[in-house]
């Protein structure tokens, strides 16, 4: 969504017709994933991408078609069979394509989530008679929805018991459920040289960013000036207070007991899917015996992921950045448990 933010708002803006094109489906090695979405306008512009360049041609013209008749439509494109597919995937996968007229009230709501970085999800009927109809809800209530009340309850039904983007079936129904998750955070415990290329590469990958480090002389403005927050408390006092999700992923870079002990006691009980600490494995151990004696639980230290990063060979400090969000991301991914 934050791709097309801005081009589907200044063609708006400009009164424009647009139409919007979302994955719905990918097998195979289609390079983007089902909810990624591109905006169309009747001049053919174009932003955001459905498959990194492959079909795209072919999407654009159906999209201006959708613009033409006001009708939705579902689009399969692929390699594997001539006779079914119309455009080829140079990658050699396939792909599911639901194409509509922007949907004004829609947009006006999901724009407003994602830059309060709210959770949503928009669940969409693919086809049949009541293909484009569509509910919006925030997990507690429906925000927006063009489908009777019947209708309606299947679709909240589907939210709530589909966690992630994906096409499924309910009462008979073909929808895409279409989850947006807020922009994940990254917790840095430690303002080392490393942690301004973490930073960087971490905003450049969408991350929001949580300095903390007691060492003033590390944690300062002018090394991290774009930051969400900088504390210079110790890890145990801020962690509770910014709060531990499933969203929220901890880098540990200090190299000090004082500093990283307290952190590691607050963030192995919490809900965060990633704990990286920056370490040799003769340190590490000597951190174990210290958290054990401390009265935590040596299974949750079974969640610390030490060294820290995907094994690239990093020297410098922005090798060792990428090698971490490298591992962040990857377990974000689902590929690393």
């Amino acid at each position: 969504m934050l791709d097309i933010l801005g081009g589907i708002d200044q063609w708006l803006g400009e009164g424009r017709a647009v139409a919007l094109a979302t994955v719905v489906d990918i097998w195979g090695s289609a390079p983007r994933r089902a909810g990624a979405k591109m905006g169309i306008n009747a001049a053919m512009g174009m932003v955001g991408s459905v498959s990194g360049g492959c079909v795209e041609t072919a999407v654009v013209e159906e999209g201006l078609e959708s613009l033409k008749d006001g009708k939705p439509r579902l689009l399969h494109y692929g390699v594997s069979d001539d006779s079914a597919w119309d455009v080829g995937l140079a990658c050699g996968g396939k792909i599911s394509v639901m194409v509509e007229p922007l949907d004004a009230k829609w947009w006006v709501i999901a724009r407003e989530r994602v830059q309060q970085n709210c959770p949503m999800t928009t669940v969409t009927i693919l086809a049949g008679d009541r293909a484009g109809q569509k509910m919006v809800t925030d997990g507690g209530s429906v925000l927006y929805s063009t489908a009777d009340d019947v209708i309606q309850a299947s679709l909240v039904r589907a939210a709530l018991e589909q966690q992630q983007t994906g096409r499924v079936e309910v009462d008979d129904l073909d929808v895409l459920v279409d989850v947006y998750r807020p922009a994940p955070r990254l917790v840095m415990v430690g303002g080392a040289h490393a942690s301004v290329a973490l930073k960087n590469i971490a905003h450049v990958l969408g991350f929001r960013v949580v300095l903390i480090d007691p060492r003033k002389a590390f944690a300062t403005a002018e090394r991290f000036p774009d930051v969400e927050l900088i504390s210079h408390r110790y890890p145990d006092k801020v962690l509770p207070e910014i709060g531990l999700n499933a969203d929220t992923y901890i880098a540990i870079l200090t190299h000090d007991p004082k500093i990283d002990d307290p952190a590691l006691q607050v963030a192995l009980p919490s809900k965060v899917p990633y704990i990286g600490i920056l370490s040799s494995k003769r340190t590490h151990e000597k951190r174990i015996e210290r958290l054990i004696a401390a009265g935590v639980d040596p299974e949750l230290l079974k969640r610390i992921r030490t060294p820290i990063g995907l094994e690239i060979g990093a020297q410098t400090p922005e090798e060792i950045a990428l090698c971490i969000m490298a591992e962040i991301v990857a377990v974000r991914n689902g590929v690393l448990a």
